[in-house]
């Protein structure tokens, strides 16, 4: 009998974006080897020609499953949708899917390629601004996206983004509103964030999936 092999995560730690699909995986109960590629170390792994192979971008995260390789973590996420549906991590109705994805992308399109690590580093290196001047960017754009989210949330009802189960919403969530803490952000008053955030720390599979407990923290 042939094993079928195992999903491989290309992932770094402190990611948001593999923190996203590592939350997915680990709600899915999927068998998965991570496999670190260091952001910073040797002059950022992603970069090397092996990685590159896999993942022309230089981004992370990169999914492999078998021969199928898979880049930009949305896309990651509605895969593992796709091909292991249950438990879902998408509503039933179309209504409810346009919903979570509009939130989903409201973090992971507009609000976190603002504040990623090459475009805070191209503003110190290639633009000359300080790391007050970086600080600011960044509080700027997060604080503002997430009032946008938070807005987002409010008009709905449930445990989390979207009712009373995670969805890929939560999926982006939780790792832009970590990044923000890590940066002293203001989320003071973004009562819905901080509600939706507390209820999915308290899942065994969340809590896995961060950062701090990763191989290569």
């Amino acid at each position: 009998m042939t094993t079928k092999p195992k999903l491989v995560l290309y992932s770094y730690w402190r990611s948001s974006a593999s923190y996203r699909v590592r939350m997915a995986l680990n709600l899915k109960g999927l068998d998965y080897d991570i496999r670190p590629v260091h952001l910073v170390k040797d002059g950022g792994q992603q970069h090397s020609a092996e990685y590159l192979k896999l993942n022309p971008q230089g981004l992370l995260p990169t999914l492999v499953d078998g021969e199928t390789v898979i880049t930009q973590s949305l896309a990651m996420l509605e895969y593992l949708e796709e091909r292991h549906p249950a438990p879902a991590l998408m509503p039933a109705d179309a209504a409810g899917r346009a919903r979570v994805r509009a939130i989903a992308s409201a973090i992971a399109c507009d609000i976190h390629p603002l504040n990623n690590l090459r475009v805070l580093k191209y503003l110190v290196t290639d633009m000359g601004a300080s790391d007050e001047d970086k600080l600011s960017w960044y509080r700027h754009w997060t604080e503002s996206g997430l009032g946008a989210v938070e807005l987002l949330l409010a008009d709905g009802a449930g445990d989390f983004c979207h009712g009373d189960e995670p969805t890929i919403a939560d999926c982006c969530l939780l790792p832009q509103v970590y990044n923000a803490h890590r940066f002293n952000c203001d989320l003071s008053g973004f009562e819905a964030i901080s509600r939706v955030c507390t209820n999915l720390e308290a899942l065994d599979p969340v809590r896995l999936a961060a950062p701090e407990n990763q191989p290569d923290a």
